[in-house]
């Protein structure tokens, strides 16, 4: 049998219309993961004693499940994505975060809930995919844009969600959940119905090292590339300090500032807004004006100042300039580190790389919601031994501080 014929490259108007396109799934996704996410941690409260202390040690358990799930397959998905295509790999992962929701909406115990979010867990590659497939049909000059819009795409995703999600928690606590599954499903025949693949048969791996599947294979592959190590064990740490602040921030507000689900929601839906102006407008031209190491060291440098300044926060008000400041320094430090990590790797490795940097982002899902939870759940408790309530936000301070070191060692030197 003849092999078959590689497929024409996209021209640019396909081209464009394939950018629209996953930029559209990728909001529809977004909205739905802010819909559920930020009242998990108030779904485990309910089902539990109804403090925060146990709530956050009980989240701790059901967030270390979903992001272990998540580090195991997520290099196993990105192999798969090269080998047979980004699209079949996107429809897949959507189908089963819908079932995830499905199941979040109807367990009874925190047990099935844990269920639910190892589904969420394993089928949790939207974001691997997504990256590659913004990969596949751009130039690497115009990748940090890209990557940008992409980051653009989560927080307008974020604006909406968190706010639904809110004003639907307060009427039943799982109808967010619900409402996440059908906008899933919408999702999912939006994506199998317009989005076309990007992959070109010339650029798949025919013959794929099935060994590389392995999660700690791929983190093992960091040392191989010496020039990015640095870059990646910031992008671990940053990640790390990020996801703890994320994974906490319902239940973190609540303790500190007596906030419910409606303040929460709206100080989420400004982040949001944040991460739209910046990433969709201010990427660009930022990187053009003094390119990426600069502005990966920039961002990062701006996320210490407003970690550390979240630390001190005592009155719920302060909080929004901070999240401006703090969206700021990461929205324009991520994406650009993305593109350094991407510009590094050929196009019939993209997969490969993405599912790398996604289960370094795993371990980060694991480590940061794990090791914030168990932290708020000891300085929310009655007399904590250190009783510095926002101790995770300046131990994030000081992490920020060291990967702009790192950064700083990986740049190249002047000539």
């Amino acid at each position: 049998m003849d092999a078959p014929a590689p497929r024409p490259a996209l021209t640019e108007a396909a081209r464009r219309r394939a950018l629209a396109v996953i930029l559209g799934t990728v909001v529809m996704n977004m909205i739905g993961v802010g819909l559920a996410w930020p009242i998990l941690p108030k779904l485990v409260q309910t089902m539990g004693s109804g403090s925060v202390s146990d709530a956050a040690a009980a989240y701790a358990v059901i967030g270390t499940i979903y992001a272990v799930a998540q580090f195991l397959f997520s290099p196993l998905i990105g192999i798969v994505s090269d080998k047979y295509g980004r699209r079949p790999v996107m429809l897949v992962s959507l189908a089963g975060l819908t079932v995830d929701y499905i199941f979040a909406a109807l367990a009874p115990t925190l047990v099935w809930l844990a269920f639910a979010r190892l589904v969420g867990g394993i089928f949790g590659a939207t974001v691997t995919t997504a990256n590659a497939y913004v990969t596949d049909i751009s130039e690497p000059a115009e990748r940090a844009r890209i990557f940008g819009l992409i980051g653009a795409a989560f927080g307008a995703g974020f604006i909406l969600g968190p706010l639904l999600g809110g004003l639907l928690g307060e009427i039943d606590i799982r109808l967010p959940f619900i409402a996440a599954a059908v906008l899933g499903a919408v999702n999912l025949g939006f994506a199998f119905a317009f989005l076309p693949e990007s992959l070109d048969e010339v650029n798949r791996r025919r013959t794929p090292d099935w060994r590389e599947a392995n999660p700690l294979s791929s983190l093992g592959k960091i040392a191989s590339f010496p020039a990015l190590t640095p870059l990646l064990v910031a992008l671990l740490l940053t990640a790390t300090a990020q996801r703890g602040l994320e994974g906490t921030w319902v239940l973190y507000t609540e303790f500190r500032f007596g906030w419910g689900l409606r303040e929460a929601a709206w100080s989420l839906a400004f982040v949001g807004v944040m991460y739209v102006i910046v990433q969709g407008f201010l990427v660009g031209p930022i990187v053009r004006a003094i390119g990426d190491w600069p502005t990966v060291i920039a961002g990062f440098a701006v996320s210490c100042l407003s970690l550390a300044l979240y630390g001190l926060a005592e009155t719920g008000w302060m909080v929004y300039p901070l999240i401006a400041l703090y969206v700021i320094g990461n929205g324009l430090g991520s994406p650009a580190l993305t593109a350094i990590c991407s510009k590094s790797v050929d196009g019939d490795r993209q997969g490969q790389l993405q599912g790398t940097l996604q289960a370094i982002n795993a371990l980060a899902i694991i480590f940061g919601p794990l090791l914030a939870s168990l932290v708020l759940a000891h300085v929310s408790a009655p007399d904590p031994l250190v009783d510095v309530p926002g101790l995770w936000f300046i131990g994030g301070a000081l992490v920020f501080a060291l990967s702009v070191g790192l950064t700083i060692r990986a740049a190249p030197r002047p000539s």
